[in-house]
């Protein structure tokens, strides 16, 4: 009984300091150094920019959520629904459960796996190979826990492999939070689009309606001999181009309630379909860029990319490591016995223990190719993450271009509207009291039917460039 205490303490002293070293184990792996962003430091600036006037109190984008941002309630109930019903989202989401599943069963391979067995054997000798001149049955019973295949990491090879699936799971979940952000934007954009389309529809009609009444003046004066044949036509021709609007802006409007459908997840209740855009009350808030630094290394589309850069500088260390010796441990205890009833007797005690170490010698250059592999992997990654900021940085400048024009271009158009409706006013007042033709009257209600268009046009495009603006500065991440 002494020997079997022994022998069992002789086994748990060293599996207790095998297992010490491998949770001290470091890895090989080089030490991460965030690459530089290769973008100016400061926003472009020029005539397309305006000046920036941001507060020191003012919150970060990324920190003001969608819900802030956002005011019009159909919007943020749209907005709400799709964060729960989208399946790009919902794919995200599975996806960071999938690598979190991987990357707990990564980091389980640091800790030994124990098995519980029990077997049974019965063979039969033969006469001439027992020695006894008589057959023999030999029975054999066995149970026992056992330790299979567990590797000392004293090289830090299982653990930069677990390195490498920490930072991919942490990679998942940022590429989660970039879906919702878009996500949030493309239900915004498709919104504001049906709101735009559904307003130019209704003007559409409107004038319609008016070229309508046009139309058949101007055929009575044609038929009673007071307009010519040319004033008929050009009625017409007005008219007919309210007619092709109606039925193209019509095909728009179904076409944008499906787009609104597919990014929501689920049909749209009737109520939450926005009417026109000037009824649109978005209140987009007006947000500040700050500086590049500050700003795209939040984006999570750039800490995802981060991310999968130090997953590949992890997987060198796993590389490095295989050219250093291999250990490894089997061992069991149980008991064992050639009758059942003997199994837990005393002397049925055993084990085992077999360390294994594997030192490469030749591999026909396959370790130096993987290390190559796993460094110019790196370098690719480093190219990624780079080109990922300079996305970001021309995506951020483009939306601060139009940003500052915008107002502008808007209070012109709006000039313009008021212009050519007075301009109508006056033609009509004129051929009323027969100074002007009505050629001149059909073309100044083409230029304001025009212009009204075009208003709606520039008014949608300033909202969506305050929405991308928010979206492209990282903003809108807020569950």
């Amino acid at each position: 009984m002494n020997h079997i205490k022994r022998m069992t303490t002789a086994i748990c002293l060293p599996l207790g300091a095998f297992f010490c070293l491998n949770g001290c184990a470091t890895t090989m792996a080089p030490t991460y150094t965030r690459p530089a962003a290769p973008v100016p430091a400061v926003w472009p600036s020029g005539p397309a920019y305006q000046p920036e006037t941001a507060t020191p109190s003012q919150k970060p984008v990324a920190d003001i959520p969608w819900q802030e941002f956002f005011v019009d309630s159909q919007l943020r109930t749209l907005i709400d629904l799709a964060l729960k019903n989208n399946r790009d989202l919902r794919v995200a989401i599975l996806n960071i459960e999938r690598s979190r599943a991987l990357y707990q069963i990564q980091r389980s391979d640091l800790f030994p796996k124990v098995d519980a067995s029990a077997d049974a054997s019965f063979q039969r000798v033969p006469a001439g190979l027992t020695g006894a001149g008589t057959a023999a049955t030999v029975d054999q019973y066995n149970v026992g826990l056992g330790v299979s295949s567990y590797e000392l990491d004293l090289f830090g090879r299982v653990r930069s492999l677990k390195d490498q699936a920490l930072e991919q799971y942490l990679a998942t979940e940022q590429a989660r939070r970039s879906v919702q952000i878009s996500l949030v934007s493309q239900v915004a954009a498709s919104y504001l689009a049906l709101a735009a389309d559904r307003e130019q529809l209704q003007l559409a009609t409107e004038t319609l309606k008016s070229q309508n009444s046009s139309y058949q003046l101007t055929r009575s004066r044609f038929e009673a001999g007071v307009s010519s044949a040319l004033d008929l036509n050009q009625a017409q021709t007005s008219a007919d181009t309210a007619r092709v609007d109606i039925a193209r802006f019509t095909t728009l409007v179904a076409q944008d309630v499906n787009a609104l459908n597919l990014v929501v997840g689920s049909p749209v209740p009737d109520d939450l379909l926005p009417t026109a855009l000037s009824k649109t009350l978005t209140a987009l808030k007006d947000v500040a860029p700050g500086l590049p630094s500050d700003v795209l290394l939040r984006r999570p589309d750039i800490l995802q990319a981060e991310g999968q850069l130090k997953a590949v500088n992890a997987n060198i260390g796993a590389a490095r490591a295989a050219f250093f010796p291999k250990i490894t441990l089997v061992s069991s205890i149980g008991f064992g016995s050639d009758d059942l009833a003997g199994l837990f007797k005393p002397g049925s005690f055993a084990w085992k223990f077999a360390p294994q170490i594997t030192l490469p010698i030749f591999d026909g250059g396959a370790n130096r190719a993987n290390l190559k592999v796993a460094e110019v992997d790196r370098d690719i990654a480093v190219a990624q993450y780079e080109k990922a900021i300079q996305t970001a940085f021309r995506e951020v400048a483009d939306a601060m271009a139009q940003r500052g024009t915008i107002d502008e271009q808007l209070a012109a158009q709006q000039s313009l509207a008021n212009a050519t409706s007075e301009s109508y006013r006056l033609s009509q007042a004129r051929y009323d009291k027969g100074v002007d033709s009505y050629l001149v009257v059909l073309d100044s209600q083409r230029f304001l039917y025009s212009a009204q268009q075009n208003l709606i046009a520039v008014r949608l495009a300033r909202l969506v460039n305050q929405m991308t603006l928010y979206k492209v500065l990282g903003g809108g991440t807020s569950e």
